[in-house]
């Protein structure tokens, strides 16, 4: 589907990220899960934003962040070991994509805090803002069903099994 056909007001709220040709083309041109890491993006960004939308929430804040919230220009692929991968998958990635956005777009504190957070709980940073709750949970949905597709549904146990254990050491 088509986001930025459908929803004249989503269209608007994230234009000035989407006309960046930089942003856009490098986006596109790495994969992520069973697709793009742009196509991912804007699943995660329109997904929260109908939710947030739906609660009466910061919405516009929601769709922003929530496209810019895996914009880092490493691909896990190129990680040469394991350790690497998950360091970068988990915990790196999130720090690299807010400092992209804040060097490409002018980013306020609740965005900023969207995308830092949006590993929780996998990464223990816990977010500020229901905004932020929104965009990591749609996340992890949106990624359970895409590592499904490309890898098959088995691994999804192992998968659940990684967030619950992470989330129960934050508590």
């Amino acid at each position: 589907m088509n986001y930025l056909q459908c929803d004249e007001e989503y269209k608007r709220i994230v234009a000035p990220i989407m006309s960046n040709e930089e942003f856009t083309s490098k986006m596109n041109n790495i994969k992520h899960h069973d697709s793009t890491r742009l196509n991912h993006m804007l699943k995660v960004s329109y997904k929260s934003y109908k939710i947030a939308k739906l609660l009466n929430l910061d919405y516009a804040d929601v769709a922003r962040a929530g496209l810019l919230h895996d914009y880092y220009l490493e691909s896990v692929s190129e990680q040469k070991n394991i350790k690497d991968k998950v360091s970068l998958y988990t915990i790196n990635h999130p720090k690299e994509a807010v400092i992209n956005a804040k060097m490409m777009f002018d980013i306020n504190e609740k965005e900023e805090d969207i995308i830092r957070t949006h590993m929780f709980p996998i990464d223990v940073k816990v977010p500020k803002y229901a905004e932020s709750w929104i965009v990591s949970f749609v996340d992890k949905g949106i990624s359970t069903v895409e590592f499904g597709r490309k890898f098959g549904y088995k691994y999804i146990t192992n998968i659940l099994v990684v967030f619950v254990l992470n989330f129960l050491r934050v508590f």
